[in-house]
């Protein structure tokens, strides 16, 4: 019997998946890091602004690459197994590959690694699902302000 066309599922996104040929690029490109820079660094983000970022990557582009795509793809590229790694101890980095996360490779020492990420931090406006920076209080009853109380529509 021929399939039916009326229960086709059509996406709407102009977005394209990525393919096996985007996550090989990926794992070649993590690859090339592991053996060109000696030190290997991951680090968590939260509520990241891309334009903080930028500076944070133009800043360090002499002497660092970062690389942040799945997980998955990324554990793959530094291996899973102590066999399957590329150098020495990346399984064990590969294990900790989890939620919102990248690979810094680098040539600075530790202190300074710690020191460059630690600088940027910025206040900024709050997004859906952040906790509030303060705590007030609204009294009941009608609110007020100088002229008088508000009108109940704005």
């Amino acid at each position: 019997m021929p399939k039916s066309k009326r229960n086709k599922v059509v996406s709407l996104t102009k977005a394209k998946k990525k393919d096996r040929q985007w996550k090989e690029g990926l794992i070649t490109q993590v690859r090339n890091c592991a053996e060109e820079f000696p030190s290997v660094c991951l680090f968590r983000y939260h509520n990241m602004r891309n334009e903080l970022f930028k500076d944070l990557r133009e800043q360090l582009k002499d002497s660092s690459r970062f690389i942040m795509g799945s997980n998955k793809v990324l554990q793959v590229a530094l291996g899973k197994t102590p066999a399957d790694e590329l150098r020495t101890n990346l399984s064990l980095l590969a294990a900790k590959l989890a939620g919102q996360v990248g690979l810094l490779f680098t040539r600075m020492s530790k202190d300074e690694v710690v020191a460059a990420l630690e600088e940027v931090h910025e206040e900024d406006f709050a997004r859906a699902g952040s906790a509030a920076g303060q705590e007030f209080r609204l009294a009941a009853g009608p609110l007020s302000n100088a002229a008088g109380p508000l009108p109940h529509t704005l």
